[in-house]
């Protein structure tokens, strides 16, 4: 519980979260614990094709598979790479965090908000997950695939 003079400390990740599997769960939980209330900018179908990725599972799937995650308290749409800085003051983010493959990209944020870069859950990522679903059914994976 928040006391009266205790003010939210919000956090605000980004990402495809296509394939959900454990390694975003475990991202989630860690930020959660930083504060309290996690905002989930997830990347739209649009913004992931001008990044020249393809995700298996719609925005729309996407988005609400991560609103039910207990983690998380809120999804905005990821449309561009700009938004970050707007979406920080919009939301009066207090941290910023991405995983550890993104260390130092985001480092422009720090004079809006604390920046940190947690390290990846081992052994799990979407593209391996999508690579070994597509052995396991005798396929290739596409060239394209979003992480």
């Amino acid at each position: 519980m928040i006391g009266p003079d205790r003010r939210q400390r919000t956090l605000l990740t980004y990402g495809t979260f296509d394939l959900f599997h454990i390694g975003h769960v475990r991202l989630l939980e860690r930020l959660k614990a930083f504060g309290d209330r996690l905002i989930v900018g997830c990347s739209t179908d649009a913004f992931n094709g001008i990044k020249g990725k393809a995700s298996v599972m719609p925005y729309e799937e996407r988005r609400d598979i991560l609103l039910a995650c207990r983690h998380v308290d809120m999804v905005i749409p990821e449309t561009c790479w700009e938004q970050k800085p707007e979406d920080v003051r919009t939301y009066d983010v207090d941290l910023f965090a991405m995983g550890d493959d993104w260390a130092g990209r985001f480092d422009f944020l720090s004079p809006l908000c604390e920046v940190i870069y947690l390290p990846r859950t081992p052994n799990i990522s979407t593209t391996e997950l999508r690579e070994k679903t597509l052995e396991f059914r005798g396929m290739s994976p596409p060239s394209n695939a979003a992480e």
